[in-house]
């Protein structure tokens, strides 16, 4: 893939979450990344022409002509790309969804936004029983070459864990001048020196809650360890931050979290409100992959929570997810993915293990650059973690989807040898460590929850609160 494709991947990224979710065309939770390398999105050139003069007029035509299910009219607004992958009977599939959510009773102005050569523009829609916000990428020729559908806004409500009156909220910012980082520091009332909490994301352009759908883990976390006295800096992503700059270079996992998380910490340290004897690490996800990398580098950990991490490498996660991959057949009817397309997987993973050094420069594979997969060459963050002799606290949502048990017990084995780590998995959590029964989906993110009192309750304990 030429390198100035890489310029829209997050918006592709978006696209496949759209497709999970809204279409049926991969079971929900499949990992984006490889879907998109899969479906071939990634070489999608409409992208990168210039815009078009009125993309707004273009984008609630094409909205309408969606709600009305009129998909002759749609194809011809769409381009090429977007038509082979939203077919007819995908396009219906998304339209008989839109119906459950009732009647539409508001449909707000459009908001245009500069993605480089390309417009998106974003319409807020109200239904009898749901919002959304319809997305779309306009390109010069006046076709929509990318079109997801995203959550409304739904108002963000405390947890009953959460005492707002203990603690106060700030704006910061930190890190060097060329990727400046904005963030929330909750600082609880009281004289200090208090111990205080790192909180890194989950994977991709995640923003500083690790937001998935409607559940904000990190800003529960926050609110629920500021109010039982600890200091807790959550922040933006790079590759969220500085999305234009960072996918047009290639960028490793120390790009993406690891540097940015050193220097956080570091900020953490020179508040007056912190004991810098008394600061840990909190990584969901990503961050606890990484976590052991971040300890390392920082050198002064008082310890480390590893939330629903994997321990294999991550294109074996991802071959994992397709493995047990269930598409919707043309009959309607759940099938596997067939075996050409898992050979395909199969082979992108091999050429992700058979890369070498002095290849940093090859076309990005399953949707990352070939510098981050040389950077994550290796690593194995259990072998890491033994090293290391800070307490460690690994904590597991058994209904996790995302991220199978088997890296759970793999964090177990790796690191029984240790006297000061501690593992735990919670029944009734999810990836995002919110309570519910039965399979958990991406389509439970979109219901309203909190991250479960049990597990604010335990980092508080480890930290000594």
């Amino acid at each position: 893939m030429p390198a100035g494709e890489m310029a829209r991947y997050h918006e592709i990224v978006m696209l496949m979450r759209a497709l999970v979710r809204f279409t049926g065309i991969f079971r929900p939770g499949f990992d984006p990344r490889l879907s998109a390398a899969l479906l071939g999105l990634v070489s999608v050139g409409a992208l990168f022409s210039q815009p078009a003069a009125d993309p707004a007029a273009i984008a609630r035509k094409a909205l309408d002509l969606l709600l009305a299910q009129n998909y002759p009219e749609f194809s011809a607004l769409a381009s090429p790309q977007l038509k082979a992958n939203l077919n007819e009977q995908a396009f219906g599939r998304l339209g008989a969804q839109i119906k459950g959510w009732g009647a539409v009773e508001k449909i707000g102005e459009p908001v245009v936004e500069e993605m480089g050569p390309t417009k998106v523009v974003t319409i807020p829609v109200s239904f009898a029983d749901k919002s959304i916000k319809a997305r779309f990428a306009i390109n010069v020729s006046g076709q929509v070459s990318v079109m997801y559908l995203m959550p409304g806004e739904e108002k963000w409500a405390r947890p009953a864990y959460s005492k707002p009156d203990s603690f106060a909220e700030r704006a910061v910012t930190f890190g060097d001048d060329e990727w400046k980082l904005p963030g929330t520091l909750a600082v609880p009332k009281g004289a200090g020196p208090l111990p205080a909490v790192l909180l890194v994301q989950d994977f991709g352009p995640i923003d500083r809650d690790d937001s998935h759908a409607v559940l904000k883990p990190f800003r529960d976390l926050s609110d629920g360890l500021a109010s039982r006295g600890v200091v807790v800096l959550r922040y933006e992503k790079r590759i969220r931050q500085y999305a234009e700059r960072m996918v047009g270079k290639p960028y490793t996992a120390d790009d993406e979290t690891v540097d940015d998380a050193v220097a956080a910490l570091a900020f953490l340290r020179a508040q007056s409100a912190v004991d810098p004897k008394r600061v840990y690490l909190v990584g969901h996800g990503l961050g606890g992959y990484l976590a052991p990398r971040i300890a390392a580098e920082d050198g002064k950990l008082a310890g480390m929570v590893v939330m629903a991490a994997n321990q294999r490498p991550l294109e074996d996660l991802m071959l994992n997810q397709l493995q047990t991959l269930v598409v919707t057949g043309k009959d309607g009817k759940p099938t596997p993915l067939s075996g050409k397309d898992l050979e395909q997987a199969k082979a992108a993973v091999a050429r992700i293990k058979g890369l070498e050094q002095n290849d940093a420069d090859a076309p990005p594979i399953l949707g990352l650059p070939a510098a981050y997969w040389l950077d994550l060459k290796g690593y194995d963050p259990a072998a890491d973690a033994k090293k290391l002799s800070i307490p460690i606290l690994i904590l597991y949502g058994e209904r996790d989807f995302q991220v199978p048990k088997v890296d759970f017990d793999l964090w177990k084995s790796g690191l029984a040898s240790r006297q000061n780590v501690t593992a735990r998995s919670y029944p009734a959590l999810n990836h995002p460590f919110v309570a519910g029964s039965g399979p958990s989906t991406e389509k439970e993110y979109q219901n309203p929850g909190h991250v479960a009192s049990e597990v604010v309750d335990d980092i508080a304990k480890f930290i000594g609160k």
